[in-house]
């Protein structure tokens, strides 16, 4: 079971989508469990740049975005803030993207379609030191 956040959370969370409606749902979100800094940026390269000023504790990074992609723009993230922690949110439900995403370093992955269900605890979970892959994917 999964244990409630605590309402003086003061983990810095970037969210990196560039559907700025998705971006304003998982802010009020966060908002709701707690979370007091919670930063967006539109595309891949905003999101490095956000990365790399703020060395924020969770970044949440779509794969698809214009001007870098996730997956690219996590490599640089990882170098750039290398203590940050990277939950991939997304559309994609292709193995082989979980696979790469896992691979750059991300500590987790979720669907767009599953966010309901499955953010907040891939949050928990990663912040925690593990690693969350959501419903319905097994990559090897």
């Amino acid at each position: 079971m999964m244990r409630a956040f605590s309402l003086s959370r003061k983990d810095t969370v970037l969210i990196a989508d560039d559907f700025v409606a998705f971006r304003w749902f998982v802010r009020l979100k966060l908002q709701e469990q707690g979370f007091q800094t919670v930063v967006e940026a539109s595309d891949g390269l905003e999101a490095v740049a956000k990365a790399a000023d703020l060395q924020p504790d969770l970044v949440l990074l779509d794969i698809a975005m214009p001007a870098l992609n996730g997956i690219d723009a996590a490599a640089q993230i990882r170098s750039l803030a290398p203590q940050s922690k990277i939950l991939f949110v997304s559309q994609s439900t292709d193995p082989d993207i979980v696979k790469s995403a896992l691979r750059e370093g991300a500590a987790g992955y979720v669907r767009k379609s599953e966010v309901n269900r499955e953010l907040l605890p891939a949050i928990e979970a990663v912040l925690g030191g593990d690693t969350f892959v959501g419903a319905g994917f097994r990559p090897a």
